[in-house]
């Protein structure tokens, strides 16, 4: 990434775009709604803000957001999708709510009620 950042990873991605103008159009219309005195525009633009979450974690579980931490420079295009998260991020909320990241591979895990035995 080239420009006044230098060579920073700062995070934009399409998840990230697409959720924070969908926030900013949900609290438009909240702040427009407060100001009109118009109850119902409050909660249409409170759906829209939970609309923006809900629109966010879709496209990061679909590859269209970024794991914590930088990425390697030919990833940082905000355009760039994120092949790995299939599997699910380390230490991220958002996948561990979606039950991915759980089982990384290399870890043996016990089959689910199956009893172990000991071998003599």
């Amino acid at each position: 990434m080239s420009g006044m950042h230098g060579d920073h990873d700062l995070g934009h991605t399409v998840a990230g775009w697409t959720g924070t103008c969908l926030a900013v159009v949900g609290f438009t219309v909240s702040g427009v709604a407060v100001t009109a005195a118009w109850v119902p525009g409050v909660w249409l633009g409170l759906g829209v803000v939970a609309l923006a979450a809900l629109v966010t974690w879709a496209l990061h579980l679909s590859g269209w957001g970024k794991a914590s931490g930088p990425r390697p420079p030919a990833g940082q295009a905000w355009r760039a999708k994120d092949r790995t998260a299939a599997q699910g991020h380390a230490d991220c909320v958002g996948c561990r709510m979606a039950g991915r990241g759980l089982r990384r591979p290399g870890r043996v895990t016990e089959p689910q009620g199956v009893p172990v035995t000991e071998a003599a």
